[in-house]
């Protein structure tokens, strides 16, 4: 059965289209000039490492740097400072296109390549790490996009790495790596407590730096991020599940990179509803109709993984639950995502987060009741992206639920 784009993002273009390629992804490439790389072996800094999926167990490791270093190397890997300080999408290609993914070959379950062990250091870093590397072949240019990770420049196979300085590792990122007894989820949220973000963790858990001694494994980078943003979300939905619920009706609005949110939150215990919703021309969405994806979570969570939404079913959760457990309350919540022709690109999950936090900071709008929220969202919608909302609402299972359930304190 064909799958439409709006659901494969990417991920099976031969069940999608019969291509061994995504022409979407593909197209990313001319929002960048094409780069020329001039050598096999080169001096440089090394932001990140990279896991791929393709062969599991089997799996390509990159140690990912520039040939030619033209920016601060703090901006190399860095969707939070991306975000705070408003990177527009054509910057962004710009840095990422720029990084070589110089890999190898190499079995999840085995640690006994040193190549492995120096890409374990680099992961391990609070700085990016001075390396030099020399690969088999000259990189010829290539934009890798997807819409889990951020993108990156072109594969090439790595011959030789060493690195040229020292990694600066953090006191708590070498306690946890060193305690070979702590489980894997244990220490996300552990060192997310300390302060250290989601794309340094899902670095962390990708390259086989977390849990217990005999478990650890390399982690496809697309599936680590994904398991750090479950992982710290149902760490705080633990903790938001014993608040009382929310007083009011409230809405939110913002977004970041043509990746708005409406978000909307209703006195209810805890419940999550995503629709995902894609303008004409917008990545993924080639028809000429607006078109939309949707999950749905209960208190009790979910027992599958949401195949429509992808990873922007965590990534939008997870900046949900943040701002809940500041004001100490919980609500049902659905969010409304609506990406237009602005997001020419993918850029990988991160955006969906940032832009979440962004709408989440925004002056919230507090409504006497459910239905005037309605209202305000159905004007808001029509008025930025003429489209009627009640065809998001008349799908809605949170709705529904709200709609038929007995609140919490009827039983107290």
């Amino acid at each position: 059965m064909k799958i439409p784009c709006i659901q494969c993002k990417g991920r099976y273009p031969k069940q999608a289209c019969g291509r061994d390629f995504c022409p979407i992804v593909v197209r990313a490439e001319t929002l960048v000039k094409s780069r020329q790389f001039k050598a096999t072996d080169f001096s440089s800094v090394s932001p990140t490492v990279f896991v791929g999926r393709y062969g599991y167990p089997y799996v390509n490791v990159g140690v990912m740097a520039p040939q030619e270093l033209t920016r601060p190397s703090d901006t190399l890997d860095n969707p939070s400072m991306w975000a705070n300080e408003g990177y527009d999408i054509r910057e962004l290609i710009e840095i990422r296109s720029s990084l070589i993914n110089s890999r190898f070959k190499q079995n999840i379950r085995q640690f006994d390549n040193r190549f492995l062990e120096l890409g374990q250091e680099i992961g391990m870093a609070s700085k990016p790490v001075g390396v030099e590397l020399k690969l088999k072949d000259k990189p010829k240019f290539r934009l890798n996009t997807a819409h889990i990770e951020a993108p990156h420049g072109p594969n090439a196979k790595l011959q030789q790495l060493e690195l040229t300085s020292n990694p600066k590792v953090h006191t708590k990122v070498d306690k946890v790596v060193s305690d070979v007894d702590l489980k894997t989820a244990d220490a996300i949220y552990y060192l997310f407590k300390s302060g250290f973000d989601e794309n340094f963790l899902s670095k962390m858990l990708s390259i086989g730096n977390l849990g217990v001694k005999t478990q650890r494994r390399l982690v496809p980078t697309m599936w680590s991020i994904t398991a750090c943003d479950d992982t710290i979300a149902k760490n705080i939905m633990k903790k938001i599940k014993d608040y009382k619920e929310l007083d009011t009706y409230t809405a939110f609005f913002g977004g970041y990179l043509g990746n708005y949110y409406l978000i909307l939150c209703y006195p209810e215990v805890w419940s999550y509803e995503l629709f995902e919703t894609y303008a004409p021309g917008a990545s993924w969405n080639k028809t000429n109709e607006l078109a939309f994806t949707t999950d749905y979570e209960p208190y009790s969570g979910r027992k599958t993984y949401a195949e429509n939404c992808a990873g922007g079913f965590y990534a939008t959760r997870i900046g949900i639950v943040e701002h809940l457990a500041k004001l100490k309350r919980q609500a049902s919540v659905l969010a409304l995502r609506f990406i237009t022709g602005e997001y020419a690109a993918p850029l990988g999950v991160w955006v969906v987060r940032e832009a979440t936090r962004k709408a989440m900071k925004a002056k919230p709008i507090v409504f006497a009741s459910k239905e005037l929220m309605h209202l305000y969202a159905e004007k808001l919608v029509k008025k930025k992206f003429n489209y009627d909302i009640n065809n998001l609402l008349r799908n809605s299972v949170l709705l529904k639920n709200l709609k038929h359930q007995r609140k919490l304190s009827s039983f107290i």
